[in-house]
């Protein structure tokens, strides 16, 4: 509602005043996770500026290139991560980071250590940014359960430990989509003002759908779930629908309903993507908007990870669809 005829709602629901309201909920609360979640809106913030003037500002091509004026280029998804470190580490919230962009875990510097650990992939999809597909950043936020000093065995938590986790899509416009484990809920980036505006209340995935989302150049490389499936699909003359930027897959699965699949196949048998920062905040996202994820034989978030990048095959979406998955896995035995 605006007031007084006024163009401007004076009353918008902000990501910050959302975040501010939930933490009212839990008077138990230190207010660390809201000053944890406000450090990733403002990497997000920073990003999207960056990824909106990428091809004028040169941001493109490989990390190492020099520039016109001798400067060192710092390609999209290197500047990301950087935003996304130091952002997290000046908030005195985290203990421990985990990035697709880092081999190992980043522990926060002692006198900044706050109790949560974030585990972030920056910018998901970068390969699609030098023909402007939707891109976006993805975390999953995780609280340190040892006394110990942080150490990477407490980054491998299995999903169903998330205390919050969403995604970040840099598309038409930029949306942040957000479950601290009461719903999803979305926020569009209103750039007159600079905030996150609550767009998308309460977001919930239909219980089945009619779109199937995955990359049919491997289907001679799956297993006979898959192809049965993918089939059955056809049949119906469902929908398919790929962009192969994860985040923009999984957010139209959310919107419209059906299932995005990532699954194993003879030439990666523990599949592609990452289950830490990609498929464990995904999962956690969908279920709470109702839906389901699997890897075909057990529930994304039971997975105990071993690795920090530790790949899985991965279906998630609506729950009638994913069902479908499960019971095809069971039929033939794998």
């Amino acid at each position: 509602m605006t007031s007084h005829g006024s163009p401007i709602d004076t009353n918008c629901m902000t990501l910050t005043r959302f975040i501010l309201q939930e933490q009212r909920r839990h008077p138990e609360a230190t207010g660390e996770l809201t000053m944890l979640i406000m450090g990733i809106q403002t990497a997000v913030k920073s990003i999207s500026n960056a990824v909106r003037k990428a091809g004028i500002a040169s941001l493109f091509g490989m990390a190492g290139d020099v520039n016109v004026q001798g400067e060192e280029v710092k390609k999209l998804d290197v500047l990301a991560n950087d935003l996304f470190i130091n952002m997290l580490s000046s908030s005195f919230t985290t203990c421990l980071m985990v990035s697709e962009e880092n081999k190992t875990v980043i522990e926060v510097e002692k006198d900044h250590q706050g109790k949560y650990i974030v585990c972030f992939d920056p910018l998901d999809g970068s390969s699609n940014i030098d023909c402007l597909v939707s891109i976006g950043s993805i975390f999953a936020i995780y609280r340190k359960t040892t006394d110990s000093e942080p150490n990477v065995n407490d980054a491998l938590q299995p999903g169903n430990k998330i205390v919050a986790a969403g995604y970040a899509l840099y598309g038409s416009a930029t949306m942040m989509v957000i479950s601290t484990g009461n719903g999803v809920n979305g926020f569009m980036l209103d750039p007159s003002i600079g905030e996150f505006v609550l767009t998308d209340p309460n977001m919930r995935i239909k219980e089945k759908g009619k779109i199937y989302s995955l990359n049919e150049g491997y289907a001679n490389l799956w297993d006979p779930a898959v192809a049965e499936y993918v089939q059955g699909k056809k049949a119906k003359k469902a929908g398919a629908r790929y962009i192969g930027s994860m985040v923009a897959d999984v957010h139209r699965t959310i919107k419209y309903g059906g299932i995005f699949m990532y699954p194993a196949t003879t030439d990666s048998p523990k599949g592609k993507l990452r289950l830490l920062y990609e498929c464990n905040p995904m999962s956690f996202v969908v279920e709470q908007a109702g839906g389901k994820a699997t890897t075909g034989k057990m529930p994304i978030l039971d997975i105990i990870p071993t690795d920090i990048h530790q790949r899985t095959p991965v279906f998630l979406g609506s729950s009638g669809d994913v069902q479908e998955i499960i019971d095809l896995y069971q039929k033939h035995h794998l």
